[in-house]
Protein backbone atom coordinates (compact mmCIF):
# COMPACT_ATOMS: atom_id res chain seq x y z
CA UNK A 1 0.00 0.00 0.00
CA UNK A 2 1.32 3.42 -1.00
CA UNK A 3 2.40 5.47 2.03
CA UNK A 4 0.54 8.74 2.48
CA UNK A 5 2.96 11.66 2.52
CA UNK A 6 3.34 14.12 5.37
CA UNK A 7 2.45 16.91 2.93
CA UNK A 8 -0.89 15.31 2.12
CA UNK A 9 -1.66 14.76 5.79
CA UNK A 10 -0.89 18.42 6.48
CA UNK A 11 -3.17 19.44 3.59
CA UNK A 12 -6.04 17.36 5.00
CA UNK A 13 -5.72 18.86 8.47
CA UNK A 14 -5.32 22.33 6.95
CA UNK A 15 -8.52 21.94 4.95
CA UNK A 16 -10.41 20.92 8.10
CA UNK A 17 -9.14 24.02 9.96
CA UNK A 18 -10.01 26.19 6.96
CA UNK A 19 -13.60 24.94 6.93
CA UNK A 20 -13.90 25.35 10.70
CA UNK A 21 -12.77 28.98 10.46
CA UNK A 22 -15.07 29.66 7.53
CA UNK A 23 -18.07 28.34 9.49
CA UNK A 24 -17.26 30.80 12.29
CA UNK A 25 -17.24 33.83 9.99
CA UNK A 26 -19.72 36.58 10.90
CA UNK A 27 -22.76 37.28 8.67
CA UNK A 28 -22.46 33.90 6.97
CA UNK A 29 -25.43 33.14 4.72
CA UNK A 30 -27.52 30.15 5.88
CA UNK A 31 -27.08 28.30 2.56
CA UNK A 32 -23.32 28.79 2.72
CA UNK A 33 -23.22 27.53 6.31
CA UNK A 34 -25.11 24.38 5.27
CA UNK A 35 -22.66 23.78 2.41
CA UNK A 36 -19.63 24.31 4.67
CA UNK A 37 -21.13 22.08 7.37
CA UNK A 38 -21.59 19.26 4.88
CA UNK A 39 -17.99 19.58 3.68
CA UNK A 40 -16.76 19.68 7.28
CA UNK A 41 -18.74 16.56 8.22
CA UNK A 42 -17.08 14.71 5.35
CA UNK A 43 -13.51 15.78 6.08
CA UNK A 44 -13.57 15.62 9.90
CA UNK A 45 -13.23 11.81 10.17
CA UNK A 46 -10.53 11.89 7.46
CA UNK A 47 -8.64 14.57 9.40
CA UNK A 48 -8.94 12.53 12.62
CA UNK A 49 -7.39 9.52 10.87
CA UNK A 50 -4.65 11.75 9.40
CA UNK A 51 -3.93 13.23 12.83
CA UNK A 52 -3.49 9.73 14.30
CA UNK A 53 -1.01 8.76 11.57
CA UNK A 54 0.94 11.99 12.11
CA UNK A 55 1.01 11.41 15.88
CA UNK A 56 2.31 7.85 15.56
CA UNK A 57 4.95 8.85 13.04
CA UNK A 58 6.10 11.72 15.26
CA UNK A 59 6.35 9.44 18.31
CA UNK A 60 8.32 6.93 16.26
CA UNK A 61 10.78 9.66 15.20
CA UNK A 62 11.27 10.73 18.82
CA UNK A 63 11.82 7.14 19.93
CA UNK A 64 14.26 6.52 17.09
CA UNK A 65 16.30 9.47 18.32
CA UNK A 66 16.33 8.06 21.85
CA UNK A 67 17.40 4.63 20.58
CA UNK A 68 20.25 6.14 18.54
CA UNK A 69 21.44 8.31 21.44
CA UNK A 70 24.57 6.49 22.59
CA UNK A 71 24.81 8.75 25.64
CA UNK A 72 21.43 7.62 26.95
CA UNK A 73 21.19 5.00 29.65
CA UNK A 74 20.74 1.42 28.44
CA UNK A 75 17.44 1.10 30.33
CA UNK A 76 16.01 4.19 28.59
CA UNK A 77 17.09 2.92 25.18
CA UNK A 78 15.56 -0.49 25.92
CA UNK A 79 12.24 1.07 26.91
CA UNK A 80 12.29 3.23 23.79
CA UNK A 81 12.94 0.14 21.65
CA UNK A 82 9.96 -1.68 23.17
CA UNK A 83 7.69 1.34 22.71
CA UNK A 84 8.86 1.82 19.11
CA UNK A 85 7.99 -1.81 18.35
CA UNK A 86 4.45 -1.27 19.66
CA UNK A 87 4.01 1.81 17.47
CA UNK A 88 5.42 0.03 14.41
CA UNK A 89 2.67 -2.55 14.82
CA UNK A 90 -0.01 0.15 15.19
CA UNK A 91 1.13 2.39 12.34
CA UNK A 92 0.18 0.17 9.36
CA UNK A 93 -3.38 -0.17 10.67
CA UNK A 94 -3.64 3.59 11.14
CA UNK A 95 -2.25 4.24 7.65
CA UNK A 96 -4.67 1.72 6.15
CA UNK A 97 -7.60 3.35 7.99
CA UNK A 98 -6.58 6.72 6.54
CA UNK A 99 -6.14 5.28 3.04
CA UNK A 100 -9.64 3.77 3.22
CA UNK A 101 -11.13 7.13 4.15
CA UNK A 102 -9.33 8.73 1.21
CA UNK A 103 -10.77 6.26 -1.30
CA UNK A 104 -13.47 7.75 -3.53
CA UNK A 105 -16.85 7.07 -1.93
CA UNK A 106 -19.87 5.84 -3.77
CA UNK A 107 -22.20 8.80 -3.47
CA UNK A 108 -25.11 6.37 -3.15
CA UNK A 109 -23.73 4.47 -0.13
CA UNK A 110 -25.84 6.36 2.40
CA UNK A 111 -29.04 6.02 0.41
CA UNK A 112 -32.02 3.77 0.98
CA UNK A 113 -32.25 0.87 -1.46
CA UNK A 114 -34.84 -0.71 -3.70
CA UNK A 115 -34.59 -4.50 -3.34
CA UNK A 116 -35.97 -6.52 -6.25
CA UNK A 117 -36.16 -10.33 -6.08
CA UNK A 118 -37.35 -12.43 -9.00
CA UNK A 119 -37.76 -16.20 -9.23
CA UNK A 120 -35.51 -17.66 -11.90
CA UNK A 121 -34.98 -21.20 -13.16
CA UNK A 122 -36.70 -23.87 -11.10
CA UNK A 123 -40.41 -23.14 -11.31
CA UNK A 124 -42.29 -23.36 -8.00
CA UNK A 125 -39.11 -24.13 -6.08
CA UNK A 126 -37.51 -20.92 -7.39
CA UNK A 127 -40.54 -18.92 -6.19
CA UNK A 128 -40.25 -20.49 -2.74
CA UNK A 129 -36.55 -19.62 -2.67
CA UNK A 130 -37.36 -16.03 -3.64
CA UNK A 131 -39.59 -15.94 -0.56
CA UNK A 132 -36.74 -17.32 1.57
CA UNK A 133 -34.44 -14.57 0.31
CA UNK A 134 -37.01 -11.88 1.04
CA UNK A 135 -37.39 -13.11 4.63
CA UNK A 136 -33.58 -13.24 5.01
CA UNK A 137 -33.26 -9.61 3.94
CA UNK A 138 -36.22 -8.51 6.08
CA UNK A 139 -34.65 -10.10 9.17
CA UNK A 140 -31.24 -8.71 8.29
CA UNK A 141 -32.84 -5.27 8.01
CA UNK A 142 -34.33 -5.71 11.49
CA UNK A 143 -30.91 -6.64 12.89
CA UNK A 144 -29.48 -3.42 11.39
CA UNK A 145 -32.36 -1.27 12.74
CA UNK A 146 -33.52 -0.62 9.17
CA UNK A 147 -37.09 -0.64 7.88
CA UNK A 148 -38.16 -2.89 5.00
CA UNK A 149 -41.46 -2.16 3.26
CA UNK A 150 -42.87 -4.24 0.41
CA UNK A 151 -43.70 -2.01 -2.56
CA UNK A 152 -45.17 -4.66 -4.86
CA UNK A 153 -45.40 -8.44 -4.91
CA UNK A 154 -46.52 -11.15 -7.29
CA UNK A 155 -47.13 -14.26 -5.20
CA UNK A 156 -46.86 -17.76 -6.63
CA UNK A 157 -49.62 -20.35 -6.28
CA UNK A 158 -47.51 -22.55 -3.95
CA UNK A 159 -46.15 -19.79 -1.73
CA UNK A 160 -43.15 -17.59 -2.25
CA UNK A 161 -42.96 -14.98 -4.97
CA UNK A 162 -42.59 -14.75 -8.71
CA UNK A 163 -41.42 -11.21 -8.11
CA UNK A 164 -41.26 -8.90 -5.12
CA UNK A 165 -39.98 -5.34 -4.70
CA UNK A 166 -39.19 -3.81 -1.30
CA UNK A 167 -37.88 -0.47 -0.11
CA UNK A 168 -35.22 -0.64 2.61
CA UNK A 169 -34.51 2.53 4.57
CA UNK A 170 -32.00 3.26 7.31
CA UNK A 171 -28.38 4.24 7.83
CA UNK A 172 -25.89 2.99 5.24
CA UNK A 173 -28.38 0.64 3.56
CA UNK A 174 -26.99 0.67 0.01
CA UNK A 175 -23.37 0.46 1.22
CA UNK A 176 -24.14 -2.88 2.86
CA UNK A 177 -26.61 -4.36 0.40
CA UNK A 178 -25.12 -3.35 -2.96
CA UNK A 179 -23.03 -6.52 -3.33
CA UNK A 180 -26.17 -8.68 -3.10
CA UNK A 181 -27.07 -8.04 -6.74
CA UNK A 182 -26.79 -11.12 -8.91
CA UNK A 183 -28.03 -14.69 -9.25
CA UNK A 184 -28.53 -16.62 -5.99
CA UNK A 185 -28.64 -20.40 -6.43
CA UNK A 186 -30.21 -22.93 -4.06
CA UNK A 187 -29.58 -26.68 -3.88
CA UNK A 188 -32.09 -28.67 -1.82
CA UNK A 189 -34.74 -31.40 -1.91
CA UNK A 190 -38.12 -29.77 -2.63
CA UNK A 191 -41.03 -30.68 -0.37
CA UNK A 192 -42.83 -32.09 -3.42
CA UNK A 193 -39.90 -34.37 -4.35
CA UNK A 194 -40.79 -37.92 -3.30
CA UNK A 195 -37.55 -39.45 -4.57
CA UNK A 196 -35.31 -37.33 -2.36
CA UNK A 197 -33.44 -35.83 -5.31
CA UNK A 198 -31.63 -32.54 -4.89
CA UNK A 199 -32.89 -29.82 -7.21
CA UNK A 200 -31.06 -26.63 -8.22
CA UNK A 201 -33.09 -23.46 -8.54
CA UNK A 202 -32.24 -19.78 -8.72
CA UNK A 203 -33.53 -16.31 -7.97
CA UNK A 204 -32.24 -12.97 -9.18
CA UNK A 205 -31.60 -10.12 -6.75
CA UNK A 206 -31.17 -6.49 -7.75
CA UNK A 207 -30.27 -3.78 -5.23
CA UNK A 208 -30.68 -0.23 -6.51
CA UNK A 209 -30.04 3.02 -4.62
CA UNK A 210 -33.28 4.92 -4.28
CA UNK A 211 -33.44 8.14 -6.27
CA UNK A 212 -34.43 11.52 -4.92
CA UNK A 213 -36.58 13.89 -6.95
CA UNK A 214 -33.56 16.05 -7.80
CA UNK A 215 -31.65 13.07 -9.22
CA UNK A 216 -33.99 12.32 -12.10
CA UNK A 217 -35.86 14.96 -14.06
CA UNK A 218 -39.09 13.61 -15.56
CA UNK A 219 -41.50 15.64 -17.65
CA UNK A 220 -44.73 13.73 -16.99
CA UNK A 221 -46.47 15.34 -19.97
CA UNK A 222 -43.75 14.46 -22.49
CA UNK A 223 -41.85 11.50 -21.00
CA UNK A 224 -44.59 9.29 -19.56
CA UNK A 225 -47.54 7.28 -20.79
CA UNK A 226 -49.77 6.41 -17.84
CA UNK A 227 -52.41 3.71 -18.24
CA UNK A 228 -54.92 2.77 -15.56
CA UNK A 229 -56.94 -0.42 -15.34
CA UNK A 230 -58.56 -2.73 -12.83
CA UNK A 231 -56.30 -4.70 -10.53
CA UNK A 232 -56.45 -8.47 -10.75
CA UNK A 233 -55.37 -11.18 -8.36
CA UNK A 234 -54.25 -14.77 -8.86
CA UNK A 235 -56.15 -16.48 -11.67
CA UNK A 236 -57.28 -13.15 -13.07
CA UNK A 237 -60.15 -12.65 -10.63
CA UNK A 238 -61.10 -9.07 -9.96
CA UNK A 239 -59.87 -7.72 -6.66
CA UNK A 240 -60.94 -4.16 -7.28
CA UNK A 241 -63.97 -2.69 -8.99
CA UNK A 242 -62.24 0.61 -9.84
CA UNK A 243 -59.41 1.45 -12.23
CA UNK A 244 -56.74 1.63 -9.50
CA UNK A 245 -53.87 -0.28 -11.13
CA UNK A 246 -51.26 1.89 -12.83
CA UNK A 247 -48.83 1.13 -15.65
CA UNK A 248 -46.24 3.83 -16.35
CA UNK A 249 -44.12 3.71 -19.51
CA UNK A 250 -41.06 5.96 -19.68
CA UNK A 251 -41.05 6.80 -23.39
CA UNK A 252 -37.37 7.86 -23.76
CA UNK A 253 -36.06 4.54 -22.38
CA UNK A 254 -38.98 2.15 -22.77
CA UNK A 255 -38.92 1.26 -19.05
CA UNK A 256 -42.28 0.02 -17.79
CA UNK A 257 -43.43 -0.06 -14.14
CA UNK A 258 -46.71 -1.63 -13.04
CA UNK A 259 -48.19 -1.05 -9.60
CA UNK A 260 -51.49 -2.51 -8.38
CA UNK A 261 -51.00 -3.43 -4.72
CA UNK A 262 -52.85 -0.40 -3.35
CA UNK A 263 -56.60 0.22 -3.68
CA UNK A 264 -55.90 3.88 -4.40
CA UNK A 265 -54.87 4.88 -7.92
CA UNK A 266 -52.92 7.84 -6.50
CA UNK A 267 -50.93 5.61 -4.12
CA UNK A 268 -50.17 3.15 -6.92
CA UNK A 269 -49.00 5.98 -9.16
CA UNK A 270 -46.76 7.40 -6.40
CA UNK A 271 -45.17 3.99 -5.78
CA UNK A 272 -44.72 3.37 -9.51
CA UNK A 273 -43.01 6.74 -9.95
CA UNK A 274 -40.70 5.95 -7.02
CA UNK A 275 -39.66 2.67 -8.64
CA UNK A 276 -39.28 4.33 -12.05
CA UNK A 277 -37.06 7.11 -10.67
CA UNK A 278 -34.87 4.53 -8.92
CA UNK A 279 -34.44 2.48 -12.10
CA UNK A 280 -33.65 5.57 -14.18
CA UNK A 281 -31.13 6.69 -11.57
CA UNK A 282 -29.47 3.28 -11.72
CA UNK A 283 -29.30 3.45 -15.53
CA UNK A 284 -27.44 6.76 -15.24
CA UNK A 285 -25.09 5.33 -12.58
CA UNK A 286 -24.34 2.37 -14.82
CA UNK A 287 -23.63 4.68 -17.76
CA UNK A 288 -21.20 6.79 -15.73
CA UNK A 289 -19.55 3.69 -14.25
CA UNK A 290 -18.96 2.21 -17.71
CA UNK A 291 -17.36 5.46 -18.84
CA UNK A 292 -14.96 5.39 -15.88
CA UNK A 293 -14.29 1.66 -15.94
CA UNK A 294 -10.81 0.49 -16.79
CA UNK A 295 -9.53 -3.00 -17.43
CA UNK A 296 -9.73 -3.97 -13.77
CA UNK A 297 -12.80 -5.82 -12.53
CA UNK A 298 -13.59 -5.86 -8.85
CA UNK A 299 -13.03 -9.14 -7.02
CA UNK A 300 -16.54 -8.96 -5.67
CA UNK A 301 -17.92 -8.91 -9.19
CA UNK A 302 -19.64 -6.44 -11.41
CA UNK A 303 -23.01 -6.64 -9.67
CA UNK A 304 -24.44 -7.82 -12.97
CA UNK A 305 -27.77 -9.50 -12.32
CA UNK A 306 -26.86 -12.34 -14.70
CA UNK A 307 -23.78 -13.24 -12.65
CA UNK A 308 -24.05 -16.21 -10.28
CA UNK A 309 -22.77 -14.89 -7.00
CA UNK A 310 -23.82 -17.30 -4.24
CA UNK A 311 -24.98 -20.88 -3.63
CA UNK A 312 -27.12 -21.99 -0.67
CA UNK A 313 -26.61 -25.75 -0.24
CA UNK A 314 -29.18 -27.20 2.18
CA UNK A 315 -27.94 -30.84 2.37
CA UNK A 316 -24.50 -29.63 3.46
CA UNK A 317 -25.75 -26.65 5.45
CA UNK A 318 -23.35 -24.30 3.71
CA UNK A 319 -23.38 -21.00 1.84
CA UNK A 320 -20.66 -20.23 -0.70
CA UNK A 321 -19.99 -16.79 -2.14
CA UNK A 322 -18.24 -17.50 -5.44
CA UNK A 323 -16.79 -14.01 -5.88
CA UNK A 324 -14.51 -14.25 -2.87
CA UNK A 325 -14.39 -18.04 -2.52
CA UNK A 326 -15.84 -17.88 0.98
CA UNK A 327 -17.80 -20.85 2.34
CA UNK A 328 -19.63 -20.70 5.66
CA UNK A 329 -21.27 -23.79 7.17
CA UNK A 330 -23.96 -21.73 8.86
CA UNK A 331 -26.82 -21.80 6.40
CA UNK A 332 -29.55 -21.52 9.05
CA UNK A 333 -27.93 -18.49 10.71
CA UNK A 334 -27.52 -16.71 7.38
CA UNK A 335 -31.10 -17.34 6.25
CA UNK A 336 -32.26 -16.22 9.71
CA UNK A 337 -30.93 -12.75 8.82
CA UNK A 338 -28.26 -11.59 11.29
CA UNK A 339 -25.80 -14.24 10.08
CA UNK A 340 -25.74 -12.55 6.68
CA UNK A 341 -23.61 -9.76 8.15
CA UNK A 342 -20.46 -11.94 8.09
CA UNK A 343 -20.82 -12.37 4.33
CA UNK A 344 -21.62 -8.68 3.83
CA UNK A 345 -18.59 -7.62 5.89
CA UNK A 346 -16.30 -9.99 3.96
CA UNK A 347 -17.50 -8.58 0.64
CA UNK A 348 -16.96 -5.00 1.81
CA UNK A 349 -13.46 -5.86 3.09
CA UNK A 350 -12.55 -7.54 -0.22
CA UNK A 351 -13.75 -4.54 -2.17
CA UNK A 352 -11.72 -2.19 0.03
CA UNK A 353 -8.61 -4.36 -0.35
CA UNK A 354 -9.01 -4.43 -4.13
CA UNK A 355 -9.41 -0.66 -4.34
CA UNK A 356 -6.42 -0.09 -2.05
CA UNK A 357 -4.31 -2.41 -4.20
CA UNK A 358 -5.28 -0.46 -7.30
CA UNK A 359 -3.69 2.66 -5.78
CA UNK A 360 -0.28 1.00 -6.02
CA UNK A 361 -0.57 0.31 -9.74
Amino acid sequence: MTSISAERIAAIEGRKDELQNAMSAPNLAPDEFVRLSKDYAEIEPVAAAAREVRRLRAELDVLAGMIDDRDAEAEIREMATEEAEIIRRKLPDAERALALKLLPRDAADDRPAMLEIRAGTGGDEAALFAGDLLRMYQRYAESQSWRAEIISASASDVGGFKEVVASVTGQGVFAKLKFESGVHRVQRVPATESGGRIHTSAATVAVLPEAEDVDVQIDEAKDLRIDVYRSSGPGGQSVNTTDSAVRITHLPTGLVVIQQDEKSQHKNKAKALKVLRTRLYELERERLASERAGARKSMVGSGDRSERIRTYNFPQGRVTDHRINLTLHRLDEILAGPGLDELVSALIAEDEAERLASLDE
